[in-house]
């Protein structure tokens, strides 16, 4: 009799175990099951579109049940393409043309250089050495005339016999005159000199100048030579961007409802998943309802053959069964033969 009702509690376990394992492997597969639904919602799906000026598309493929961007494209329509061929075909003109500029600017950049080195000339010199030399050039240059002019004062004096003449200690009247003269040419040639060095530093200040605006023409004249290249470009580029518009469009139309995706996705994995919960923990109630309900039936049925055997084994009591242990072998009868073991 133990072993009969072992071998029934063992089964009812048995069952509950297995129901167990498999209402978890289903609430399992349900939240599996919501994760992919809503990674399907929340999936990025740019939206194709097109306009006067253009076509944009997405190639959307689902990978592991979720779709995915793996190509996008745009199209300019027809007529701005063939606006665009015939612009390029006057972009070689434009390249020979810069070419040709750059060819011809590059003697301003030698003309530049030589203005460079003679400017570096005329400032080698600092104010002082310069003011000094010019001043010595301008009494070098006026020697001789000096010279002829006492050498003929002198010979007039003398022949007019006032060679030995002196007036208050002054000498000569005539080549007293003279040095008072030529004392104030040197004092002009003072100032002329200095004004001469300031000049010739200006000069070569003004060469340096010079030689860089001729070396700005050499860059400048090629730069401006690019001018049609760089329109035909320009054109070239905001025609690409006006066929580009319906792509853009595109993707802006996607993202703008992936917020509601998520949100959507986010509400739907969730509700999911609680009824995925809820359906696990009602069938665990079940089950333990069902168990409990089993012991308890279990323990009735094992009470009422104790107290059947209690009384020396003279016979067992037949319950109200039609049949007895004697007729069929089976203390419970035919009516519980799912305890035949």
């Amino acid at each position: 009799m133990g072993k009969i009702i072992g071998k029934i509690t063992d089964a009812v376990g048995l069952t509950d175990i297995e129901g167990t394992q498999e209402r978890g492997a289903q609430s399992a597969a349900a939240q599996r099951e919501a994760a992919l639904r809503g990674a399907q919602i929340s999936a990025f799906r740019p939206v194709g579109m097109t306009s006067r000026f253009g076509t944009g598309a997405f190639d959307i493929t689902e990978v592991g049940g979720v779709p995915r961007v793996t190509g996008a494209r745009y199209t300019v329509a027809p007529e701005l393409q063939a606006i665009q061929d015939q612009i390029m075909g006057l972009t070689g003109g434009a390249v020979t043309t810069a070419q040709e500029a750059q060819m011809a600017a590059q003697p301003l950049g030698m003309a530049a250089q030589r203005l460079f080195n003679l400017g570096g000339q005329y400032i080698s010199e600092s104010p002082e050495v310069a003011r000094q030399r010019i001043y010595n050039q301008l009494q070098e240059a006026r020697l001789p005339s000096q010279l002829q002019e006492e050498q003929r004062l002198s010979a007039g004096a003398f022949g007019r016999g006032r060679a030995g003449l002196n007036i208050g200690n002054m000498g000569q009247p005539e080549l007293y005159s003279l040095a008072r003269a030529r004392e104030a040419q040197r004092a002009q040639d003072i100032v002329s000199a200095e004004q001469q060095a300031q000049q010739q530093i200006q000069f070569g200040s003004g060469l340096f100048g010079t030689g860089a605006q001729t070396l700005g023409q050499q860059y400048a004249i090629p730069t401006q030579s690019l001018g049609p290249l760089q329109s035909y470009l320009g054109t070239l580029g905001t025609i690409e961007e006006m066929g580009q518009q319906p792509f853009k469009l595109g993707l802006q139309v996607g993202g703008a409802a992936q917020s509601g995706a998520n949100a959507g996705a986010q509400l739907l994995q969730s509700g999911l998943s609680s009824a995925a919960q809820t359906q696990q923990r009602a069938g665990d109630a079940a089950s333990q309802q069902l168990t409990s309900f089993m012991n308890q039936a279990l323990g009735a049925a094992v009470g009422g053959f104790t107290g059947g055997f209690g009384g020396g084994g003279g016979g067992l009591p037949t319950y109200g069964y039609s049949t007895p242990y004697q007729a069929t072998g089976n203390p419970l009868g035919s009516t519980y033969g799912m305890f035949n073991r």
